[in-house]
């Protein structure tokens, strides 16, 4: 055994250095980029030997060759959101999304583009589109997804219904043979490799009748398009070949004319039945795309016409009027419960982010509870849809197993996540069971065990119940003709790995890990809330898409490892223990963590909710217990602290003097492990709560000269107001502003002091950044015990004006403290500044600006407390423009941080400054949190303002 370890070694040295020699683009076989790419978004793990990423088709030669020398497998990989586990393999894997993800060249005469394989589909969309194009296919991950992953796949999309699958839009490839052969396959049997045609013509009878007849047959080999009839087209056959036959480093695509103009009927039926038995008689009408999906998988159905399941059907054509009425023809001719037509593209967008969300939202079932892919895109002919729903949901009762369809109804594809126990034996056993006997039934409607994800492992194994015995043998010998070494991505579509083996939670721990938060919605689970990301990479979306957030690191970086999902995937290698093997120790782990920003838009943005903000704390107060902290956890993670130490020492004026001094600041930052990019904020000179008393004392007195007694008295109840860290020391213009518009509503205004019998309330959002874990939950503990002496608490709504503060209070402290009812009470209480003037002086009529705005929405604020109540008063006061998305950048301890600087800067280029830079002159610069005034204020010298601010001066200029 010792023997064969060192030659393992030997061998794996060897194929290294020849990359290494032999290949120009990035050779990796550390730690990092291994763990990266041992998943993909199935069920399956397995872990590569390295990662090549080539810089063109010389490199991608270079890589087989050395590759075959060795006997090492190759795999291809482009956005890694395969669901079968194709895009997995133990040799090394191919990354055309660092370099090969070019447009070559588009041709808007002949409708064509030659694509490189690792380009991001939605970029081909955004360059054809001024030539009134687009490329036919587009799946729901088309933000990330790229064309050589289509092309492996057969990718099909929402809109296969007028344009079909990829392969029905490929006219030729440039394809690299395992042997090194250069092929350039097409019609005709241009491009075929040697063997492959006498191999067909012996066999013409059984390719013209083993093949089921419906839109979406994506299982097994395509030999099909290599009859003479179908014009031997060897692309068309090559595609869907899941990179088994050859690796792709180029591509002629054929575009199609893009409607002027769109509408969207959304059908409300009672159930996911009636919407299937109804979706192919639509067909006629001649629709864009025909998509149901059920009210399970929609988080809200407000925007959704009434009903239990719906039929997202769009119609296009030259004008919004003649898509309208195609629209309405099919209203017309459907029997459904209510409708709704769409003509506005923003609308449309939101409604299809419901749909294109489902893919991540069916990861859980409404209970919380887990649930997998597998068999999650099974087709049937369209009419045969209504008939095999029901037979599907039969069996999984049978078996007690739950899932929701949802999907291409149109094309008779469905995706279901269903809920498996892949965690224990006699669950993997029933999911065997389970799986041979649904290729039974698939069978026996006449569908393909799948229609859009490919076969991979996931069901290359049941291929035989749907092909027969003899089909399949001429699958493996249509392999061998093209890879006669089995050199490329061995174990999928032919001579298959076990469905049930290579599971990438059979690697996971079985006990819970001990961990500081309560993860609630995961059992208090620390592995499901790892698991919970599934792989399907919306965080890897290249462009921020409207108001969200997640994942500004990635955008910034472009590197795996600073997505969400790279570090869930890290994360998930840490609990496996197999190749990062020093746990909470991991500096793999911590590295990739480092770039996270802590915004939490994951939290929202990611359709399954993973919270990476959280994870990071996590990790960090385990990675540092017991040792030594970096010098900014203690700068700024003990923010507070130092504050209140200013505060009562009254030295503000000497910390402002100091910073102001260059030699001396440049020393402070040095020691204090922040970036000496920064500048370091003012602090107030008197705090926001000394002001507040001098103005209650100075208040008293003109009472008692007058004679009277003070006590104002508010006509629409008391608010205590939290005088969160950076209000109450940095900014105490906001608090004074906030108290002045909440009174104008008719509140009364309380002061939470910040200092209680000498202790300090504090929300510990601090803390819990830079994962000081104990420290936060003793600060919190703390908080909670002075709270409970103030007067009212948990009747009175507190109201706090910092947004990552409120979002602190509103889920940190629960789940860190879950098991004292004192938490989940403050949290229950803590409203914003525009939901307190919304819930509690709802009639209230804010001061008309009629002025432009432009910022952008808190990070925090979009991924927990909702902006909602923000919007509408804003509309209210005569605000009007759209604030950006994304994240500033500086997001609280993260952009003064040494080494994150430009990472900070980057993020705030995206959205914030353009948005900024691009805002009318008189425009208001909204931002309600005080590191986006920061950032306002150091990257573009502009003074953002707190709505607050803004409303209050607004009541001075009334009063005047």
């Amino acid at each position: 055994m010792a023997d064969l370890q060192v030659d393992l070694q030997a061998e794996l040295a060897g194929v290294r250095a020849e990359l290494s020699r032999t290949v120009r683009g990035e050779v990796a076989f550390d730690v990092t980029s291994r763990a990266l790419t041992t998943m993909d978004a199935s069920n399956y793990r397995r872990v590569p030997l390295g990662v090549v990423a080539p810089r063109d088709a010389d490199d991608v030669a270079a890589t087989l060759a050395a590759c075959r020398a060795h006997g090492v497998p190759v795999v291809a990989r482009g956005g890694g959101t395969s669901i079968a586990g194709q895009a997995t393999g133990t040799g090394v894997v191919l990354d055309f999304t660092r370099h090969m993800n070019g447009l070559v060249s588009l041709d808007p005469a002949s409708r064509t583009a030659v694509v490189q394989p690792g380009l991001v589909l939605d970029r081909l969309q955004q360059a054809a589109a001024p030539h009134g194009l687009r490329f036919g296919p587009d799946p729901s991950t088309h933000s990330r997804c790229t064309l050589g992953g289509m092309i492996g796949n057969n990718s099909c999309g929402s809109h296969s219904v007028a344009w079909g699958t990829t392969a029905d839009s490929v006219s030729g490839l440039s394809v690299i043979t395992a042997r090194g052969d250069l092929l350039h396959p097409g019609r005709d049997w241009r491009g075929a490799p040697e063997g492959l045609r006498p191999l067909v013509e012996t066999e013409l009878a059984r390719l013209r009748t083993g093949f089921p007849d419906l839109p979406r047959r994506i299982s097994g080999y395509a030999l099909d398009a290599l009859l003479p009839e179908n014009g031997a087209d060897v692309a068309r056959s090559f595609c869907g070949s899941e990179g088994t036959l050859g690796i792709l480093t180029e591509a002629v695509v054929r575009l199609v004319e893009a409607p002027r103009a769109r509408a969207l009927a959304v059908l409300g039926y009672a159930d996911e039945s009636a919407a299937a038995e109804a979706a192919s008689g639509l067909l006629v009408h001649g629709p864009l795309t025909v998509e149901g999906m059920a009210a399970d998988l929609v988080r809200s159905t407000a925007d959704l016409p009434r009903g239990g399941a719906w039929l997202f059907v769009e119609t296009g054509g030259d004008t919004e009027a003649e898509a309208r009425a195609r629209a309405e023809t099919i209203v017309r001719a459907a029997d459904v419960l209510d409708s709704l037509v769409v003509t506005d593209p923003s609308a449309q967008r939101a409604l299809w982010r419901v749909r294109e969300d489902a893919s991540g939202t069916a990861t859980r079932m409404p209970d919380g509870s887990e649930a997998w892919p597998g068999w999650e895109d099974c087709a049937v002919p369209p009419a045969q849809l209504g008939p095999y729903l029901r037979d599907f949901r039969s069996l999984l009762g049978t078996y007690g197993l739950r899932g929701t369809p949802y999907g291409h109804f149109g094309d008779g594809c469905i995706h279901v996540r269903i809920d498996f126990d892949l965690l224990t034996e006699p669950g993997v056993a029933r999911f065997r069971r389970f799986s041979e006997e649904l290729a039974e039934l698939v069978a026996a409607h006449g569908g393909s065990l799948s229609g859009e994800h490919g076969d991979g492992q996931a069901r290359a194994e049941l291929l035989p119940r749907m092909y027969g015995a003899e089909m399949v043998t001429l699958f493996e010998r249509a392999k061998g003709v093209w890879d006669p070494d089995d050199l490329l991505n061995p174990g999928m579509l032919v001579r298959p790995a076990p469905l049930d083996s290579n599971l990438r939670f059979s690697v996971l721990p079985r006990e819970p890990v001990d961990v500081v938060f309560g993860y609630p919605a995961d059992g208090g689970d620390f592995s499901a809330a790892v698991r919970r990301c599934v792989g399907v990479a919306k965080c890897r979306t290249t462009e921020a898409n409207g108001p969200s957030v997640m994942c500004p690191s990635f955008r910034a970086t472009g590197e795996e490892q600073h997505s969400t999902r790279g570090r869930a995937r890290l994360l998930h290698e840490m609990l496996a223990g197999e190749l990062v093997t020093d746990g909470w120790q991991s500096t793999e782990v911590r590295d990739a963590l480092d770039l996270c920003l802590s915004c939490k838009g994951c939290r929202t943005d990611c359709p399954v909710g993973v919270d990476m903000a959280t994870y990071k704390a996590e990790f960090l107060h385990h990675h540092y217990e017991g040792r030594r902290r970096p010098a900014a956890h203690y700068a700024m993670g003990w923010l507070p602290r130092w504050l209140r130490l200013v505060a009562r020492t009254r030295t503000a004026w000497l910390v402002n003097s100091l910073a102001s001094v260059g030699p001396l600041a440049w020393v402070a930052k040095r020691l204090g492990g922040i970036a000496t990019e920064r500048r370091i904020p003012r602090v107030a000179g008197v705090t926001f709560t000394r002001a507040w008393r001098r103005q209650a004392r100075a208040e008293t007195r003109r009472s008692m000269r007058a004679g009277v007694e003070y006590e104002e008295t508010p006509t629409r109840g008391r608010v205590h107001l939290w005088p969160d860290t950076f209000t109450e020391h940095l900014s105490p213009s906001v608090g004074h502003a906030a108290v002045r518009v909440l009174e104008a509503a008719g509140l009364g205004v309380l002061p939470v002091l910040p200092v209680m019998r000498g202790k300090q309330v504090c929300c510990g959002l601090t803390y819990v950044s830079t994962g000081q874990l104990d420290r936060a939950r003793a600060v919190l503990r703390r908080t909670l015990d002075e709270m409970d002496k103030l007067p009212g608490m948990g009747d009175v709504p507190i109201v706090v004006l910092e947004p990552s503060c409120a979002a602190a209070l509103r889920t940190d402290l629960p789940e860190l403290l879950p098991n004292d009812p004192r938490a989940a009470r403050l949290s229950a209480s803590i409203l914003t500044f525009a939901e307190a003037l919304e819930r509690l002086a709802p009639d209230w009529t804010p001061p008309r600006l009629d002025r432009p705005t432009a910022g952008q929405t808190h990070c925090h604020q979009h991924a927990v407390l909702g902006d909602a109540p923000d919007r509408r008063l804003r509309e209210a006061a005569g605000l009007t423009g759209e604030l950006a998305g994304g994240c500033c950048g500086l997001a609280g301890n993260f952009g003064f941080e040494k080494g994150h600087y430009e990472v900070s800067a980057t993020c705030a280029e995206e959205q914030l400054l353009p948005a900024v830079r691009q805002a009318p002159e008189d425009a208001l610069i909204l931002a309600d949190g005080f590191s986006c005034r920061t950032q306002l204020e150091q990257l573009a010298g502009v003074q953002g303002r707190h709505l607050a601010e803004i409303l209050a001066d607004a009541l001075e200029g009334e009063e005047k």
